[in-house]
């Protein structure tokens, strides 16, 4: 080997050497805190976000979503969104809209600037995605379909009027222990809960949005037959609590084909 060869040799070898050592940016994290200590990342998230970032799902360990609970699951929510954050997260959200509605708008902010104070992260709260995305709709009067029990669904239209909103009606299916429930997808079918919304929409035709406030159903696929039936914007609170926090990630959080605010 002449010297020069030598010499192109070795420029090609530390070349490829630096090559090898390139990191490639990775993809965001969005940190999901649940109630329980056992809840997987939703199947939604997967559906619509295949690409382009990832979820961790936390647990704050109560088994029960009773509002004698709601206090000491707050405390807990802390040390978790800190776990999140050291586990690599972009962004936190708080799933499980009543541990942030049920004391009001005012606490619910609290609670998001707490997340955000703890962690050093962006930080948003299902009730707060909620009402972005209704706000994104252009929504005015609101027509709530709810899981929870009629004491709950109380406390969601004080925020939600607290937050700018009419509620023309709020009507829950009157779920209080899902625990004490067979699996909710098979206690209560899409089919039920599409009719269920529409009798809902049909009884208050002056609602210009709706919003589904669940996070045990699956609603993604919903969305659009509710749309097309009931013919006004649908927000529902898993799907688009998954787009707030894609969004705080800095993704679009866009995508088509899954309803009004998706699409946007």
């Amino acid at each position: 080997m002449t010297a020069d060869s030598r010499r192109q040799f070795l420029k090609l070898a530390a070349t490829a050497a630096a090559s090898a050592n390139i990191s490639f940016p990775a993809e965001p994290a969005v940190g999901l805190i649940f109630p329980s200590s056992n809840r997987p990342v939703p199947p939604e998230a997967h559906v619509l976000y295949r690409n382009g970032v990832r979820f961790i799902a936390e647990g704050i360990g109560l088994g029960r979503t009773l509002p004698d609970d709601f206090d000491h699951m707050i405390e807990r929510a802390m040390p978790v969104a800190s776990k999140l954050s050291n586990s690599g997260a972009s962004a936190i959200v708080l799933m499980a809209p009543p541990l942030s509605f049920y004391k009001g708008a005012a606490f619910n902010q609290r609670l998001s600037d707490e997340l955000a104070r703890t962690t050093g992260l962006p930080s948003i709260t299902a009730s707060t995605a909620m009402v972005e995305g209704l706000r994104a709709v252009r929504a005015r009067r609101v027509a709530v379909a709810t899981v929870y029990t009629d004491e709950i669904g109380l406390h969601l239209q004080g925020f939600l009027e607290q937050s700018g909103f009419e509620v023309v009606t709020v009507k829950g299916l009157g779920i209080e222990r899902f625990e004490e429930r067979a699996p909710v997808t098979e206690s209560v079918t899409s089919e039920e809960l599409l009719e269920f919304c529409v009798k809902l929409r049909e009884s208050r035709p002056e609602a210009d949005a709706m919003l589904i406030a669940s996070g045990y159903l699956p609603t993604l696929e919903l969305i659009v037959p509710l749309e097309k039936r009931c013919r006004i914007p649908v927000v529902s609170a898993t799907p688009h609590t998954l787009r707030a926090g894609v969004r705080l990630a800095g993704l679009s959080g866009r995508v088509p084909g899954f309803g009004t605010l998706l699409d946007r």
